[in-house]
């Protein structure tokens, strides 16, 4: 090292160790006080470094607590499927009314009243066999939570191939009726809003 070197590196070394107490410094929250705290109270920031919470329930407080106690779930899938949780709301409201354990006389089964592969519906027949073969269980549609999950699954599948809400209603709702089970619940849907 020669003389030049010898001056400069003290110098460098001390500006280091400054830097590296400056910087733990400043990374620790300082404690802040406030004009209406004592002055033994400290205040220290914090910093949020994620989202803020939001309310996970996007179904409007019009809804019946029947339908509303499903909120968390059926917005989730609602998210899920780009579908307005409202209108899930609408369409449950119209099914069972949010009654989980509802039966139609038809053999429709839960919250948004899906047609099992058993029960009763296992005796429609389409031209390559029983209508609902490939569709779950009863006892699985009985449970609120799956029930939900698939109902809107399916239910934006149809909203996807026949290209708007009252035609995927018109598939989704009864056979023979028309537009009429698609309109009650665009209805239901519009009322709430």
């Amino acid at each position: 090292m020669n003389s030049i070197q010898k001056a400069i590196f003290p110098a460098i070394l001390a500006g280091s160790f400054a830097i590296i107490g400056f910087s733990s410094w400043v990374s620790q929250p300082q404690p802040v006080e406030a004009a209406f705290d004592s002055p033994s109270e400290k205040l220290v920031p914090t910093i949020q470094t994620s989202e803020p919470e939001v309310e996970s329930c996007q179904v409007t407080s019009a809804y019946p607590e029947s339908v509303r106690r499903w909120c968390d779930i059926i917005s989730q899938e609602a998210a899920e499927q780009h579908l307005d949780p409202n209108f899930i709301a609408a369409v449950m409201l119209q099914e069972s009314g949010g009654d989980a354990q509802a039966y139609s006389p038809s053999g429709a089964v839960g919250l948004l009243q899906v047609m099992p592969r058993d029960g009763l519906a296992a005796k429609f027949e389409c031209i390559n066999g029983p209508c609902f073969a490939s569709r779950p269980s009863m006892d699985e549609l009985f449970d609120p939570v799956f029930n939900i999950e698939y109902g809107v699954r399916m239910l934006a599948g149809l909203v996807e191939r026949e290209g708007s809400l009252r035609d995927g209603l018109m598939a989704y709702g009864p056979m023979d009726v028309g537009y009429s089970y698609a309109d009650r619940v665009l209805a239901i849907y519009e009322s709430y809003r």
